[in-house]
């Protein structure tokens, strides 16, 4: 699709109504959405207690571009393109390692850990190796979160850091750990993944288990009594009752939107779990539970939910056209252990239930978008985040 007839059909696609079929099917605008969307948006690329050593590291992949996160001294991580400077080999082939030097096992170029070139064998003497370096693309770590940006014209992190950093802190997940992460592989466009996420319309019919302990899934049900109970206890628990949405808005720059807002469960639960009761360790500053979860955002296709015990964080990546996968990262309290403070499968149940849930009925979208008689359906009441972040979408991607 040329660019002339992407803004055509951008203009005429009608408010609070998914989009045309095209959106989801046509290879040129899936180009678009990398270019436009992914290459200049802060992505969540992992968190920082898998690289706790010097030297380790653990890559990064998305629509076919590699990303060596590496913990380059005790104080810095770098994340570094995998593409050797010689004649383009991936360096790192493995998920994650350890290493003193970044070695290219096709010609032994070795890069130090700050992308230097280090050695290059048989090159001539008028070879300068001073000049040669990895390329590197923006970082930034907020509580422990690891954020990346290819873009050389990314939007400034700062709002970002202070706008949360006092709403996260009492978490402390700079002090928490990764006890399980997964991979989710979804036969879907990247974005009926993220739209599926953004709403909880079909949390009530597709997910029984997350639905009896989280008011979200019923519309109306956050009433304000059991809203303000929450709020009233969450300073004594040590947390924040600040409210922040900066999401999908010209500010605070491109792709790099915020958002922080508890809401209540209900009576009876306090965390996210099969019986509604704690599988962790109190988190941080945390001094008790308040009835209440968290859910915060940064950036357009990373989500967080946070209970006092543990947090989730939800990352979406397109692989291809028809694919995407769903990264979940649970985080415990860094001093929790497996086995004696929490069970991990007890720990996931709920969010790989659900996930799983969520993996069969976007497949099924994916399926019915596809077909020859789909045409674009209204959004409900509650889809009206989902609704924002098209809007937001569409008018990054417009020509």
């Amino acid at each position: 699709m040329d660019k002339q007839s992407l803004a055509a059909l951008i203009d005429t696609q009608a408010e609070n109504t998914s989009l045309d079929q095209a959106f989801y099917t046509d290879a040129d605008i899936y180009q678009r959405d990398i270019e436009e969307v992914f290459l200049k948006s802060w992505l969540y690329a992992g968190h920082s207690s898998e690289i706790p050593a010097v030297g380790d590291w653990f890559l990064f992949e998305m629509a076919g571009e590699s990303v060596i996160i590496v913990r380059s001294t005790e104080t810095e991580i770098s994340a570094l393109i995998n593409v050797c400077r010689h004649r383009g080999s991936k360096i790192c082939l493995d998920h994650s390692g350890c290493s003193k030097k970044l070695v290219c096992r096709y010609h032994g170029w070795s890069y130090n850990l700050d992308g230097q070139l280090h050695s290059a064998a048989h090159m001539g003497e008028g070879f300068d190796k001073s000049g040669i370096k990895l390329k590197r693309i923006q970082t930034e770590v907020l509580e422990g979160m690891i954020y990346v940006n290819f873009s050389d014209q990314a939007a400034d992190f700062t709002p970002v850091r202070e706008a949360l950093t006092d709403c996260l802190q009492p978490y402390q997940l700079d002090h928490a750990k990764v006890a399980h992460r997964q991979t989710y592989a979804i036969d879907a466009n990247w974005k009926l993944s993220v739209e599926n996420y953004t709403e909880c319309y079909h949390c009530a019919p597709s997910h029984p288990e997350y639905t009896r302990g989280h008011s979200l899934a019923k519309p109306g049900a956050r009433s304000a009594a059991l809203m303000k109970d929450v709020m009233a206890r969450a300073g004594a628990c040590g947390l924040s009752d600040k409210v922040v949405n900066q999401v999908y808005l010209d500010e605070p720059g491109f792709g790099t939107g915020f958002a922080y807002e508890r809401y209540p469960m209900w009576r009876g639960h306090v965390t996210g779990s099969d019986d509604g009761q704690p599988v962790a360790p109190l988190l941080g500053e945390i001094r008790d539970y308040d009835g209440g979860t968290t859910d915060f955002q940064i950036g357009p296709v990373t989500f967080a939910l946070a209970y006092c015990d543990y947090v989730v964080i939800y990352r979406f990546t397109p692989v291809s056209l028809g694919k995407s996968e769903c990264n979940i990262s649970w985080l415990v309290n860094g001093d929790a252990e497996k086995g004696r403070d929490y069970e991990k499968q007890r720990l996931t149940w709920l969010w790989d239930v659900t996930t799983q849930a969520d993996k069969r009925i976007i497949e099924y979208n994916s399926e019915g978008v596809k077909s020859r008689f789909y045409e674009p359906g209204p959004y409900s009441e509650m889809e009206a985040y989902t609704w924002k972040f098209m809007s937001w979408y569409l008018q990054a991607i417009k020509p």
